[in-house]
């Protein structure tokens, strides 16, 4: 994927299944050091985020995941400000059985 910028709310620090088991990555990013400048608080930051974010530990703000026997899934903490076409996409994933053929799937309403 070429690099993009965007304007949106993209919320980090997500907490994945132990050793990211069945998780893949989509969508990760180093956030900047100006997302610490509020105090800590319950949405805010706290002592462990604000250490990750020092570290420069990439975040994953989205993921896509596979169960054990079966079943798919996707994840997306961002999409505030923009319209959801990528999303239209992965739910477009998640429908399709493992064959690769997609399921009926209504258009993304206007």
């Amino acid at each position: 994927m070429k690099p993009f910028t965007t304007n949106d709310e993209w919320y980090f620090h997500m907490r994945f299944r132990p050793n990211m088991k069945g998780v893949t990555p989509v969508l990760s990013d180093i956030p900047p050091d100006t997302t610490m400048k509020r105090p800590d608080g319950p949405h805010s930051g706290n002592p462990t985020v604000r250490e990750e974010v020092a570290n420069k530990k990439p975040q994953h703000v989205a993921w896509a995941a596979e169960r054990d026997g079966g079943g798919r899934g996707f994840g997306f903490t961002g999409g505030h400000y923009h319209k959801a076409g990528a999303m239209t996409t992965s739910a477009s994933w998640c429908s399709m059985p493992f064959s690769g053929a997609p399921r009926s799937m209504s258009p993304p309403r206007a």
